[in-house]
């Protein structure tokens, strides 16, 4: 099961910094076609749409990336954060809603739990 909970942490880390790199190209790209126009009203509007996109894209991303570090640490709490973070993502056809899966499988897994439990009572003797 270590070597699933090591692909989850990947997989999510992977999937958010796709998210931002596609985040990023929206935002250039709106804006960029905006001031080509050289329509006032037309660089307004699509800075807008290309900050607003750009921005969700980034702020949905960054919790993913912190929990598949934090799950490659073998941090609890990132365990808890991917399960709600796999949940939304089952919304996110199809690369989303398949992590979602994969992602709930491994982490509800009887071993999966044990693995932390084990991390953290050799943490704190």
């Amino acid at each position: 099961m270590d070597k699933h909970l090591t692909m989850v942490a990947a997989l999510h880390i992977g999937l958010g910094v796709l998210c931002i790199f596609i985040g990023a190209i929206v935002f250039f790209v709106l804006v960029g076609t905006g001031f080509l126009s050289q329509d006032e009203q037309a660089m307004w509007v699509l800075s807008l749409i290309g900050t607003a996109v750009g921005s969700f894209l980034l702020i949905i991303s960054v919790p993913s990336i912190i929990a598949g570090i934090g799950l490659l640490k073998r941090q609890n709490w990132a365990r808890i954060l991917t399960l709600i973070i796999s949940a939304i993502d089952l919304l996110n056809v199809p690369l989303g809603t398949a992590l979602g899966i994969y992602s709930i499988w491994v982490l509800i897994q009887d071993e999966t739990t044990a693995l932390f439990n084990k991390e953290s009572t050799e943490i704190s003797a």
